[in-house]
């Protein structure tokens, strides 16, 4: 993966959060029909948005986290556009989130995994913590790393 390029906005007015809202429509409303009332929902200055784009300058892949209280950052909506998978992109902006929190002095990332993807996070050491929950009409785990 060379010439990859990730950037960060916490502006919902910025080309990164346009890029990372087309990106979710893409995988989350198209490919997996989660009802748009659920899948954009508002987000505050607090949520960073993460974009990877690829060596064409392409946006292709997206996540977001939001701290919350205790030292924590909350990851949502990881995503790769269908032509971009397997290239390792989410994996890199989950790197780099992780490397953000613990430069900000962050002492753990919890996410709720869609159970098909659970094996990934498990991969970038994430935990599953409790019991499956159904969200969106999909099967979740929630899962922590401790940083």
């Amino acid at each position: 993966m060379t010439n990859l390029e990730i950037k960060t906005s916490n502006q919902t007015t910025s080309a990164v959060y346009a890029d990372a809202i087309a990106i979710r429509k893409a995988v989350f409303i198209q490919e997996q029909h989660i009802d748009p009332a659920l899948e954009l929902d508002t987000v505050t200055a607090a949520t960073w948005h993460y974009v990877l784009y690829d060596e064409a300058g392409q946006a292709v892949a997206t996540a977001r986290m939001t701290p919350e209280t205790g030292g924590q950052q909350h990851i949502q909506r990881v995503a790769t556009l269908k032509t971009a998978r397997g290239h390792g992109y989410a994996q890199a902006i989950i790197r780099q989130m992780i490397v953000d929190a613990r430069s900000h002095g962050d002492r753990q990332l919890v996410l709720g995994a869609q159970v098909t993807a659970q094996s990934f996070y498990t991969q970038l050491g994430f935990v599953p913590q409790g019991e499956q929950f159904m969200e969106a009409g999909l099967a979740h785990q929630e899962m922590a790393m401790t940083l």
